[in-house]
């Protein structure tokens, strides 16, 4: 299993498009992922789920912890931490 903690940093954070995104990004994999909004300490949920990821309100700045556990988990968890890095397309400061 694999823990990773990410800080969002594109203007719209985990919102419509970029949580979109996310969330096919995620289902891409096997392994089981879980996402939390550590900023507001919401609820750990399944990252695959576009209403739970949406639910999370993680927003510009906000951290996010995601559990990765299962076969591909390494590879998932580049393809997650690339996509969060990289501001989901948008521009970033």
């Amino acid at each position: 299993m694999q823990t990773i903690e990410l800080e969002m940093r594109n203007p719209s954070g985990l919102h419509a498009r970029p949580a979109a995104l996310f969330v096919k990004t995620a289902a891409g994999f096997r392994s089981r992922i879980t996402v939390q909004n550590v900023t507001r300490s919401t609820a750990p949920g399944d990252a695959k789920s576009i209403l739970t990821v949406l639910a999370a309100g993680v927003a510009k700045g906000h951290f996010i912890r995601l559990w990765i556990d299962g076969e591909d988990e390494e590879a998932a968890a580049q393809a997650l931490s690339e996509l969060v890095v990289s501001g989901f397309g948008e521009a970033v400061e």
